[in-house]
């Protein structure tokens, strides 16, 4: 068995956050009564809010904005596109938003049953994503994928962020594992892949928008079911 520990990326790859996403942010357009705030257009709202959330993880990722910035600022830009000023009601939402999405448990398909092939078959998994810590283990426990890992490593709890090589190295000490016996799965090209190669490990690059890469990765699937071909 030429690896031994497997880190996975938790949002896009096997929690399926733009679904997820879309759910809690009509629950909160209904129970706001933002139609009658102006917000008419909910598809354009989710995507303005999907477009500025990107962004800004961009902007979080490269250290130029904080935690709190982020969750908040999101809710106002997407409510300043709808010429909505109310930073109370950005607050109110941000806070609600992260109660509300970790319950969601939307999930890509055959992902749980590929983490059980992969523990019946002896990998030890791990978790390695920038979420925030709180809320990134309320998905797993709401979604059912909390027993699956052994170690879930954020970037709160490592001090650092994907792609760069420091919360690999936190997570190669966390989890007692050697390099050359880790491999990193996930979606994003520049996060995931990147990262892991930062931190010279392999990668599998999971491609489910068909997206061409910039960089060559150690392996390219299109579903989570292909997974199998690898392990």
């Amino acid at each position: 068995m030429k690896y031994r520990h497997i880190f996975f990326d938790l949002d896009h790859t096997l929690w399926d956050f733009e679904t997820n996403a879309r759910a809690t942010l009509l629950e909160l357009h209904e129970a706001l009564r933002l139609g009658e705030r102006g917000i008419n257009d909910f598809g354009l709202f989710h995507k303005n809010y999907l477009a500025h959330n990107e962004k800004l993880w961009e902007r979080y990722r490269n250290g130029y904005i904080k935690q709190e910035e982020l969750r908040v600022k999101r809710m106002r830009l997407a409510l300043l596109d709808f010429k909505i000023a109310d930073e109370e009601l950005a607050k109110e939402m941000s806070v609600r938003f992260l109660e509300l999405l970790p319950t969601r448990n939307i999930l890509f398909p055959y992902a749980k049953e590929i983490l059980q092939y992969l523990k019946n078959k002896q990998y030890i998994l791990h978790l390695v994503t920038n979420g925030f810590e709180k809320t990134q283990n309320n998905k797993l426990m709401y979604a059912g994928l909390k027993p699956f890992f052994s170690e879930v490593i954020t970037s709160e709890g490592s001090g650092s962020l994907k792609p760069n090589k420091e919360i690999f190295e936190f997570a190669f000490q966390k989890c007692f594992a050697k390099p050359d016996e880790c491999i990193m799965i996930g979606d994003s090209v520049e996060v995931d892949i990147i990262g892991a190669m930062n931190a010279g490990i392999d990668q599998v690059y999971v491609n489910h928008l068909g997206i061409e890469p910039t960089v060559k990765p150690t392996y390219t699937v299109n579903s989570l079911k292909e997974l199998e071909n690898i392990f």
